[in-house]
This record gives C-alpha cells, structure tokens and sequence, in this order.
C-alpha cells in the first residue's frame, strides 16, 4: 500500500507541477527551467546529502548518478520540450508506452517475474492511454513538423525515464540508501551536469529582468512539487513495487491532467472519459 499512494501522490505532485512547467516554458527556455529547477531542488533537499556516506557503496553512487544524468538531465530537458510543444495532456499521454516497456525491462535486465494478470493490466493502461492520446493529437493551429518534434521529445523522454528507473530499482533493492538519498543524489549529479553546459543560461535567468517575481515563484513551486516530492514518491515506489507495476501506476498522470486539458485549450469527449475508466481497470487488475 505505500508504494500505491506514493504513485498516486507522485503523479498528482507531477502533472500540477507540469501544468506550471507549461505555461513558464513560453516565456522561459526549457533548457533554463530544467537547470533552474535541478539545482533548486537539490538545495532543498541538500541537508539529506550530510546523511550519506558517498565512499562507502561507490558503484551505487556511479549507478544512481547516471541515472540522474539521463533521467533528469536529458530526459526532464526533452520532456519539458515536449510539454512546450504539445501541451501538458499529450505530454503525458505519450508515457503510455511507458507501463508495458518498463514491465519488458524489468524482466529482461533486472530477471523480476510477473504474474499473467501484470502484464494484462499493463497493456489495457498503455492501450487506454494511447487511445486518450489520438484524441485530437494534432492540434488544428499547430504545424506536422512542431507536432514530429514534440512527440519525438516526449517519446525520448520516456526512454530515459525507463533506463534511470531500472538504475535506481536496483540501487534501492540492493543498498541500504533510502529513498530520500536515492533522490538527492540524483538531484545532484543532475544539477551539476546541467550547471556545467548551461551555467551561462542559469546566470541568465537569475538576472533577466524580464522574469518576474511571479514567475520565479511559479518555478519555486512547480520545484518542490513536481521535482522533489514527485521524484522522493518515485523512489519510494520503486523501493516497495516492482519496475513494471511501479510505472503503471505512475502512467496515470494524463487522466489527472484531464481536469485541466480545457484551461489549455484541449478538449475531452466521451471516449476519452471512457478509455481513462479503462486504464483504471488496468491498474485495479495489476494490484488485486
């Protein structure tokens, strides 16, 4: 049960957090917003580093380092860019393909087993969400080179993802770092892998006039939600639940931004309220 409401508070700290990464990602590079971001989070959370003994488990620190590095690093960067692209629902909807990858990763590179009814419940989530995503995909004003962008983004996003979630399953199965370090070292390669190619553009956003209070408080918040208390929920998730179901379960996040796909601009019709009770029948069939 901690890792289902850990998934569940993960993706709802995830598309709040996204919603807001959205509307910045307009007037503010994504690149800047992931540096931003990363580096804010990381002080945040930079007391947890004190609790660590970083020379005494050095392959585990490699492992969850680059898993910051592809995971947050590049895939945040390229999921932000999405966002920007194709807006916050069809961002997430992408993440479809998520459940039934992550469920083949873990079996194929980690060895862990799961039973018929997993591997059932992944694909009706990765079906349903596919179908959510074909719903008005292509937006009317948008140009087919904007959209191939986007959803390549969005797609090189969930690869990454994938990759450092099976680095970090491992390390957390196998080490005795918590979740909460999991995270701050994550953050920290992360950040200090940004800082060194964008330090010119974090300087610049800290100085750029045209940034308002309110959009730094916009960003200060989107951090604390959508990157460490949605990252420290990941972590726990993958801590308690195997990788394939751990990710079904956070795959939800695009139902979640239905609530606020019309403030977008996006609209929702019968069959996607339809074919989101039926990713909710794959979860349900995933956990009994």
């Amino acid at each position: 049960m901690i890792g289902f409401f850990a998934a569940i508070s993960a993706v709802f700290s995830w598309t709040l957090a996204c919603s807001i990464w959205r509307r910045e990602s307009k007037k503010i590079l994504p690149r800047q917003i992931n540096i931003y971001k990363n580096v804010l989070a990381s002080i945040f959370f930079l007391p947890v580093a004190l609790t660590i003994n970083w020379f005494s488990d050095l392959p585990s620190i490699f492992l969850l380092t680059l898993s910051g590095i592809v995971g947050i690093s590049i895939g945040d960067t390229l999921y932000i860019n999405s966002l920007k692209i194709i807006g916050t629902r069809k961002t997430l909807s992408f993440e479809a393909l998520t459940p039934i990858i992550a469920t083949i990763s873990g079996t194929l590179s980690i060895d862990e087993i799961y039973p018929q009814k997993v591997w059932i419940g992944s694909l009706i989530v990765s079906f349903s969400l596919l179908m959510i995503v074909r719903q008005n995909t292509l937006l009317k004003d948008d140009s087919i080179d904007e959209n191939i962008l986007g959803i390549s983004c969005a797609l090189g996003s969930v690869f990454c993802a994938v990759f450092a979630a099976l680095l970090s399953r491992i390390i957390l199965t196998t080490s005795t770092l918590t979740p909460l370090q999991t995270t701050e070292i994550r953050l920290l390669s992360a950040s200090i892998f940004l800082f060194l190619i964008f330090k010119k553009d974090f300087w610049y956003l800290l100085k750029n006039r045209s940034i308002t209070r309110q959009n730094h408080k916009n960003l200060v918040l989107s951090t604390f939600l959508g990157t460490n208390l949605g990252i420290l929920f990941q972590q726990i998730v993958f801590k308690f639940l195997p990788i394939g179901i751990g990710w079904t379960l956070l795959s939800l996040s695009p139902i979640f931004a239905l609530f606020l796909s019309k403030r977008e601009g996006d609209k929702f019709n019968k069959l996607t309220l339809f074919y989101s009770l039926l990713s909710f029948i794959g979860v349900a069939i995933t956990l009994i």
